[in-house]
């Protein structure tokens, strides 16, 4: 009986695999599973110009022989003869996206570097043609030393040369075992795929020309993160150069609401409930919300001009020396804004090890909900001064906030991978969008989105953490020569917390802060405003701006070790939530609100006693 002969579609995903396979094949196909796993088996029949019968088998999208999903495990295997019930394709049709040439013949080399018989479907030229890229077949056929054929799948062009090639190949193909994958250096592959591609494309436009004059500077090995740091480092002074003056307006206003309600309200629990609870507390959270906004002005700025993929890129590089590789990119990118849905995203991350390694150092982001506390510390013990003629120190300082946190997070992975988690670190693949200049509106859509959700928290967890712990310092009422602080049932539960946190140099009123910052980060603001008030000699004293009340009761020492404190901190019981949830269990939310704590005692520890022995 004579064997049909066999041909497998491979390809990058999106290549248009799938398209190429419904134009030769028709009607004439079946779905299954492979044996053994539960990914789709799609077979067809393609007869060839002289009548013989092929039978072709669509394989998953993959980027690479070195599996990194269960998808990628069966397009291994069946090109390699190791699937089980599955026999070696006599040869292989091989299918390039013509717009994205580059990336693709990442794939195509290893694949032709087996020695299998192979034909080159070049799909979607139309498209590459309407973005001004024009590809010439016959060189790139010669550089890669199999057929080419130009096909457009959606549009059945190129069917009849492409069933010749695939028939020639068949004819010549001889029953041989591939050759063993080598193991080539990434890095290698893509300098071989990028020459080729510009062998091969004969003209393009000055957009793509441009596009990539940009990514020679932008992903450069050197002037790439020298241009990353440039960017953020500007970034985070613009956070206080900019909101100076709108910051200034907020508080005014909060200031003057507290007057107005002193001189309506007869003194009493409203009157404290209102000034030293809500309008203190929440207005203390509130004037941080310019920082914020400008914050992620800059972060929308940089994905709307496709810049933010590219750092990325350049994160890949140092992440793979810990052992994760630019997949945790975007959820840790996320976890700047929230550390919530950061752990969410990781559910795109393959890797269960590599997975779990992102979700549990995800916290170490530095969250927008930490930004109140930041700038609320550095505004009262950092001046605001000129360093070196030209940069603020207080920019200075929260960059480096935000540098310690991407650090501490680096060097957690590296222990987790080595430890708990270990596993062999994976490689990544990704679509360089067109650079273009942003949209005002989507600008503008992102930041009121960003206000309302900052509002919306400010009018909720941390009003209602504000009133609860309003009425825990205000009852009961403090005796004769005893302060709030002190007699309060608020007072007596900070009293045990701050046995474990007296010797890192926190006092009474940051042991209290910490507390409710459980709930949210910035709620130690809140907290500390809400605590100061009630415990003020004067109605004078209870207005008085947070920041002149923390100077002077607070050490420079402690106040470095709060701030650092807040980099490792223990999470938000959200972020705790989210992890039992993705992780489905208690083992880990434990482990990580253990760690964190951890690292976060001994972090503010030791900065504080350094301070304190060069006597700052």
């Amino acid at each position: 009986m004579t064997t049909i002969p066999l041909v497998a579609v491979v390809g990058n995903p999106n290549a248009g695999k799938s398209a190429l396979f419904n134009m030769l094949t028709g009607a004439r196909q079946k779905v299954g599973n492979y044996p053994g796993v539960t990914v789709e088996r799609k077979a067809g029949r393609l007869f060839l110009p002289d009548g013989r019968p092929i039978e072709l088998v669509d394989l998953p999208g993959a980027y690479s022989l070195e599996p990194s999903s269960p998808d990628e495990e069966v397009t291994r295997d069946v090109v390699l003869g190791k699937q089980d019930g599955e026999r070696l394709p006599d040869a292989l049709l091989l299918v390039l996206d013509a717009t994205n040439l580059d990336n693709h013949l990442r794939f195509a080399l290893q694949l032709i570097d087996l020695g299998l018989p192979t034909v080159v479907a070049l799909n979607m030229v139309d498209l590459a043609r309407r973005d001004g890229l024009e590809i010439d077949p016959q060189i790139l056929e010669r550089e890669l030393g199999v057929p080419v054929i130009a096909t457009v799948a959606v549009r059945r062009r190129g069917t009849d040369e492409l069933r010749e090639a695939i028939s020639e190949a068949v004819t010549a193909a001889r029953v041989v075992r591939p050759r063993p994958v080598a193991v080539e250096d990434f890095t290698i592959v893509q300098r071989r795929a990028r020459a080729i591609a510009r062998k091969a494309t004969i003209s393009e436009t000055a957009v793509r020309r441009t596009t990539q004059l940009l990514d020679s500077i932008a992903l450069h090995p050197v002037a790439g993160p020298i241009i990353f740091l440039t960017i953020m480092f500007l970034m985070f002074q613009a956070v206080f150069a900019w909101a100076v003056a709108p910051a200034e307006w907020i508080d005014a206003g909060v200031v003057s609401l507290q007057t107005m309600a002193t001189g309506t309200l007869n003194e009493g629990p409203i009157r404290s409930l209102l000034v030293d609870g809500i309008l203190a507390g929440v207005g203390a959270v509130i004037v941080f919300l310019p920082q914020i906004l400008i914050l992620f002005f800059f972060i929308l700025l940089l994905e709307a001009t496709g810049y933010m993929v590219r750092a990325a890129f350049l994160m890949d590089r140092l992440m793979a020396r810990v052992g994760l590789s630019g997949h945790a990119f975007i959820p840790l990118l996320s976890s700047f804004a929230c550390a919530v849905p950061g752990i969410m995203a990781t559910r795109s991350i393959e890797d269960p090890k590599h997975r779990l390694t992102t979700i549990l150092i995800a916290p170490l982001m530095t969250c927008s909900a930490r930004l109140p506390v930041y700038t609320m510390i550095i505004g009262a013990f950092f001046p605001d001064r000129a360093v070196a003629g030209a940069f603020g120190l207080q920019g200075l300082v929260l960059f480096g906030l935000y540098v310690a946190g991407v650090f501490g997070a680096l060097i957690a992975a590296l222990f987790l991978r080595m430890t708990v988690t270990r596993g062999t670190p994976r490689g990544f693949l990704l679509e360089m969008p067109k650079y273009q200049l942003p949209q005002l509106r989507d600008i503008v859509l992102g930041l009121w989105q960003r206000a309302l959700i900052f509002l919306k928290r400010a009018g909720t967890i941390i009003l209602v953490s504000t009133v609860v712990l309003w009425a825990l310092l205000s009852y009961p009422q403090p005796k004769a020569g005893e302060t709030a602080l002190e007699s309060s049932i608020a007072g007596k539960i900070a009293s045990g917390l701050e046995v474990l946190v007296r010797p890192i140099g926190f006092n009474h009123e940051i042991a209290l802060a910490l507390i409710p910052a459980m709930a949210a980060r910035e709620v130690a603001v809140s907290a500390l405003a809400t605590a100061y008030s009630i415990d003020a000699e004067d109605e004078a004293a209870a207005e008085q701006p947070l920041k002149e009340q923390l100077r002077g009761r607070w050490s420079l020492p402690t106040a470095l070790a709060f701030l650092v404190w807040f980099v490792f901190a223990p999470q938000c019981l959200s972020t705790i939530a989210v992890t039992r949830r993705e992780t489905n269990g208690w083992k880990w939310p434990a482990f990580m609100l253990g760690y964190l704590f951890t690292l976060a005692w001994l972090a503010a520890g030791a900065t504080f006693w350094t301070a304190t022995a060069l006597g700052l």
